[in-house]
């Protein structure tokens, strides 16, 4: 699956913009996921109209989802089609929404390591991510042995 690579801080206004909030429906919301982020290949993937990230990857620093409590963000996240939120942190209460309503999201130290662009596989019960492009491996725990 495709890495897209987001920096630290990546707030729920750069996930979700605040002037989308009013949508009802969640799907043309998911249109618009990470559109406030200062990643430029992604400003780019949206300027040409290729709004599908399905099957991808995000993988970002430390503290994702930080900033206001809105469910919108891992919701418009995982309506988008993302597989895998990777971080070496997130902010709780993001966490705690992203994991009610299902949305994998994985703490890995070495999520700096990964890079935009980068093909990776995630072994969810044996807590590996083998980055094919690279051919490395990173360890996180899984939450099953916590």
């Amino acid at each position: 699956m495709k890495v897209w690579k987001f920096g630290d801080d990546v707030n729920t206004d750069e996930i979700v913009p605040a002037k989308y909030l009013n949508m009802s429906d969640a799907s043309e919301l998911a249109k618009h996921v990470m559109e406030g982020t200062d990643n430029d290949g992604f400003k780019e993937f949206y300027a040409q109209g290729e709004k599908s990230v399905e099957g991808d990857t995000f993988v970002a620093g430390k503290n994702f989802g930080c900033g206001s409590s809105r469910e919108h963000a891992p919701l418009a996240i995982k309506i988008a089609g993302i597989l895998y939120v990777i971080a070496p942190s997130f902010a709780r209460i993001f966490y705690r929404s992203a994991f009610n309503i299902g949305l994998a999201v994985i703490e890995c130290a070495e999520a700096e390591k990964i890079h935009q662009g980068d093909n990776i596989e995630v072994l969810l019960g044996d807590g590996v991510i083998r980055n094919t492009t690279a051919h490395k491996e990173y360890r996180f725990i899984p939450k099953h042995l916590l």
